[in-house]
């Protein structure tokens, strides 16, 4: 008999024994998930350099497209088995649901350490997008759950070479320039005025948000979101009509409504177009397409003078922390030295992407320096007090689409998307 207990002891203790040890920190690794190809060299750079000044191992593991990497959070969110740090495509309200479930960190202890020198070290637009305020809509405590690891600002582009042969010495300020412009290159070769991903909605979305919040100013925008302002009033209306004036103009690339934005990208870099829209990202981006060409980049084109110019904008990518990891304190010291001026300025010189931190301008391109300009002018839907439902962007952005195609009317698609928010405020 005693030969069997010690047997069934045994056999009772080898599970709990190996689960012990599976959620012991894996030969000292810290696991990190992430969907940008166009860092997978500089962040395996910096794994191997922090290994060396620490001997702790960083495993960078790259799951692409983004579509499949949002599935597969997802799916290790579910399965509990998140690795030590990640990073969430989605809204925010995604991010909110999975703090409720525990799965992210929050980190504002260790950002308010010693003074709060992590914490100051980013730029205030950028972490803003990652914080959690009181009285938030997801019902999360206050804080901050998440690093930023660079800054996206979203800009209109311009070939320079087109521009100085069509004889203008600067870019448009205007929405009417803006079309004048771009028609002087419409019909020449294969050349057209305006190129963009409009196939993804949300660069139409941002793009739409911009001109609204330019036509109409800030407070009556969010308070469309808030319901007390029609998406049919005049001045949505007006909105709207711009994408038909843009259709109607014949700057647009072909196809333009489903086209992707790498499409896009690889068309401006080959010099098919005069304009695009696009964010700082695309300063990598177009240097990997085609080096010799000339661009800049220029604020919205105005409808209005009426109300300011808020560019989109905040941080771009951001890292978060499991908070079941039995790394997790190795994890945040990770992003903490990740975040530090030396790294993030080795990632400025190997992808032109712009800094999450500040006290970088010195070390950044022209192009990345001249962009740091526009940071007091961000908006972005992560700090608004409330978001529009993503079933009624949804609708936006397929109107916006049907619009340049020429398949909906501005007052057929603004009927549709109060219809969309109407049904879902009475449901």
């Amino acid at each position: 008999m005693k030969k069997l207990s010690k047997l069934i002891v045994f056999f009772v203790l080898i599970p709990l024994i190996f689960g012990c040890s599976a959620k012991k920190p894996k030969d000292n690794t810290i696991i990190v998930w992430h969907w940008m190809t166009d860092r997978k060299d500089a962040f395996s750079e910096l794994a191997t350099k922090y290994q060396a000044e620490t001997g702790v191992n960083v495993e960078f593991k790259l799951l692409f497209p983004p579509e499949t990497y949002s599935m597969k959070v997802t799916a290790a969110a579910r399965a509990k088995t998140l690795p030590d740090i990640f990073g969430i495509l989605g809204e925010k309200t995604t991010v909110g649901s999975f703090i409720r479930a525990q799965h992210i960190a929050d980190l504002t202890p260790y950002m308010n350490e010693n003074f709060q020198e992590w914490k100051n070290r980013f730029y205030p637009q950028t972490l803003d997008l990652v914080v959690f305020k009181d009285g938030n809509s997801s019902q999360v405590k206050p804080g901050i759950y998440a690093v930023p690891i660079d800054t996206t600002i979203m800009q209109f582009v311009y070939n320079k070479s087109l521009l100085d042969k069509l004889g203008f010495s600067a870019p448009p300020e205007t929405f009417e320039e803006f079309i004048k412009y771009a028609a002087l290159v419409k019909g020449k070769s294969d050349q057209f005025g305006f190129v963009c991903g409009w196939g993804e909605g949300w660069l139409l979305n941002a793009l739409a948000i911009e001109w609204a919040i330019n036509l109409m100013g800030e407070e009556k925008f969010l308070q469309t979101i808030e319901r007390k302002v029609s998406y049919t009033d005049p001045d949505w209306l007006k909105v709207f009509t711009l994408f038909e004036t843009l259709k109607n103009s014949g700057i647009l690339v072909p196809n333009i409504a489903t086209m992707t934005n790498k499409e896009s990208e690889d068309a401006f870099a080959k010099g098919k177009a005069l304009f695009s829209f696009n964010g700082s990202w695309s300063i990598n981006v177009y240097q990997q397409l085609n080096p010799e060409i000339q661009y800049g980049f220029f604020s919205l084109p105005k409808i209005s003078i009426e109300h300011p110019v808020k560019i989109w904008g905040g941080s771009g990518s951001s890292f978060m922390v499991n908070e079941r990891s039995p790394n997790k304190l190795e994890a945040i010291k990770f992003l903490k030295w990740f975040t530090a001026k030396q790294q993030q300025v080795f990632l400025i010189e190997k992808t032109n992407n712009l800094p999450a931190i500040k006290d970088c301008q010195d070390q950044m391109p022209e192009k990345l320096r001249k962009l740091t300009l526009n940071l007091s002018n961000l908006t972005h839907p992560d700090t608004w007090p409330d978001n529009e439902d993503s079933r009624v962007i949804e609708v936006i952005n397929r109107g916006l689409q049907q619009i340049v195609m020429g398949l909906k009317t501005p007052s057929e698609v603004a009927r549709e998307v109060q219809e969309k928010k109407d049904k879902i405020f009475r449901k």
